[in-house]
């Protein structure tokens, strides 16, 4: 590697992109750990039920802009969730090629027992920055999730 190359490479302790991912998965892994295995639930699955209990009857496509990620991720998830009664789908009744997921009675009393977890690992993890600062961070990261849509909407779709 030339002398160019690696003062333009990514210093892993000064790496914003690098921090972010490290808080993301320092913060899944009691979830991977603990809760995941205790009700056979992936994060993924994790994920979309939390798309699903804030915003009942939405797509798969909703879910992939509210959480980022990739339409056979969330394909997989509903699919999972479905085999195991967590969630309901149903056709939209004003676009029959589309397709609206619930959670099921299940699926909610599932939702609310993990959400009392994840309100309380949101505590631990922010209770040392001050309501100002959180204010600034979620700002920040507002803007960086508006940025990376407005990017990927730039770029060469893979349909």
């Amino acid at each position: 590697m030339t002398a160019a190359k690696r003062a333009s490479a990514i210093r892993l302790d000064e790496s914003l992109f690098f921090k972010l991912v490290r808080v993301v998965n320092l913060t899944a892994r009691p979830f991977n750990e603990g809760l995941g295995r205790q009700h056979d639930l992936s994060l993924s699955d994790w994920r979309v039920m939390m798309v699903l209990g804030s915003h009942p009857g939405t797509t798969a496509s909703d879910v992939c802009q509210r959480t980022g990620m990739d339409k056979m991720s969330v394909s997989r998830a509903i699919a999972a969730l479905a085999r195991k009664r967590r969630v309901t789908r149903k056709p939209d009744p004003e676009d029959g090629r589309r397709t609206l997921v619930w959670l099921s009675s299940a699926g909610q009393r599932l939702f609310d027992d993990l959400s009392v977890s994840a309100r309380e690992r949101e505590r631990l993890v922010f209770g040392g920055v001050g309501a100002q600062e959180q204010a600034s961070l979620s700002k920040t990261l507002d803007r960086l999730i508006d940025a990376l849509v407005a990017a990927d909407a730039g770029a060469p779709s893979d349909d």
